[in-house]
């Protein structure tokens, strides 16, 4: 699994907030592509940014990209023409991509044609992730979802006409939502080509439209066990707590994310991390479009981590970096390597996790110990955000 991904890589994320519509249970920062300026004026303001901060992984320009990842927001939505010249902009400034690097596009059901594909992969995209959420188009009108079933189909008969790997994102755990529905949602993604899957469960606040007749709990939890069978049964081997793949087509780009490697987040709201200092930094970008444009036109103020404001900066403490690295570990399923551990953050660190670790490990549902690996278990995923609580290290403890 994270064999697929040498330590020490690194990887870019663009964010391109562009949608048709809001979804009704979407956070993220996304507009609808009306009522914000038009994407020209967006990527020459992405292009200032890669300009403005070019040298804050100077010593990750000579290696070229393992990852390029370009979220939303719909990035199909916006002219192919504009994706080609981010990747330039980063090539421009020694950000190059490899013929090996992995490049990954999210798209929506009706916004592909061929003539775009053709154009994204001679530009060297070869990664396609598919927000269609359902093939159910009751369920589809009500979450606000613009695109059809038949649409859904068809994109991903495009994508398997020319052979291509794409994941599929279920969402799942939705009013009035049936078991056979998920189901059919899951069989159909895979029988149409689908090497990766990413269920997602409904989260929404209390006395959100969409929190009304949702299935009971024991009910998600049976659709969770659908979800896990179903996609076992095709090979789709779960790798992180919600991603499923063939061995070999995991998201590398992801990866990243649990494997404590660098990345650099692109456009509004996007996030990155970096080693450059004792224990790493996080710094991210506002998620509203007036200030993030005001920001990049800027130039030198973001050019170096220590001008960025505090609101949008955090270096990390020793205890800080060790929680994060156990919590990102312990998503996947190989879970947290006690060497790796120790060799980033010293022996010391070893009584604190054998005093949280012995307790879960006596009671011998949601966490084993194997091959110096500490992995959550299957009941252990379901209630993972209760033992990461655990995994929780003060100044003190680290």
């Amino acid at each position: 699994m994270s064999e697929l991904l040498a330590p020490g890589s690194f990887g870019v994320y663009i964010h391109i907030p562009y949608c048709i519509q809001r979804c009704t249970y979407c956070d993220f920062a996304t507009y609808v592509q009306t009522e914000i300026k038009p994407p020209e004026h967006y990527v020459s303001l992405v292009k200032k940014e890669i300009s403005n901060k070019k040298n804050i992984f100077r010593h990750r320009q000579e290696q070229g990209l393992d990852t390029l990842y370009f979220g939303g927001g719909t990035p199909s939505l916006i002219p192919a023409e504009l994706i080609i010249e981010l990747i330039s902009e980063l090539a421009k400034f020694g950000y190059q991509t490899r013929p090996d690097t992995e490049i990954t596009i999210e798209i929506n059901p009706a916004t592909v044609s061929e003539k775009k594909l053709e154009v994204y992969l001679r530009a060297g995209i070869n990664r396609f992730s598919v927000g269609a959420q359902s093939f159910s188009d009751r369920l589809l009108k009500m979450v606000h979802r613009e695109h059809s079933a038949i649409q859904t189909i068809q994109t991903l008969e495009l994508l398997r006409k020319y052979k291509l790997n794409f994941s599929f994102d279920v969402l799942f755990a939705l009013p009035t939502q049936t078991l056979l529905e998920l189901r059919e949602d899951v069989q159909i993604a895979v029988e149409l080509g689908a090497k990766h899957v990413s269920p997602y469960c409904l989260t929404v606040p209390e006395g959100h439209p969409l929190a009304k007749n949702r299935p009971l709990d024991e009910v998600q939890l049976e659709m969770f066990s659908i979800i896990h069978a179903e996609l076992n049964k095709k090979n789709l081997k779960r790798y992180e707590i919600s991603n499923y793949a063939i061995p070999g087509y995991e998201s590398k780009h992801n990866l990243l994310y649990w494997t404590d490697q660098e990345y650099w987040g692109l456009g509004l709201s996007a996030h990155s991390y970096s080693k450059i200092t004792e224990w790493g930094s996080r710094f991210w970008n506002v998620n509203s479009f007036e200030p993030y444009a005001a920001q990049m036109e800027a130039e030198k103020a973001f050019g170096i981590l220590k001008n960025y404001p505090g609101k949008q900066i955090e270096n990390l403490e020793k205890h800080q970096s060790l929680t994060d690295f156990c919590y990102t570990s312990l998503r996947l399923q190989k879970g947290l390597s006690v060497e790796k551990l120790v060799q980033k953050y010293g022996n010391s660190v070893l009584e604190s996790l054998v005093e949280i670790t012995a307790p879960l490990l006596k009671q011998g549902k949601c966490l084993v110990e194997t091959d110096r690996h500490y992995a959550l278990t299957d009941a252990g995923v379901i209630i993972s955000n209760q033992i990461f609580e655990k995994f929780v290290f003060s100044k003190t403890t680290a």
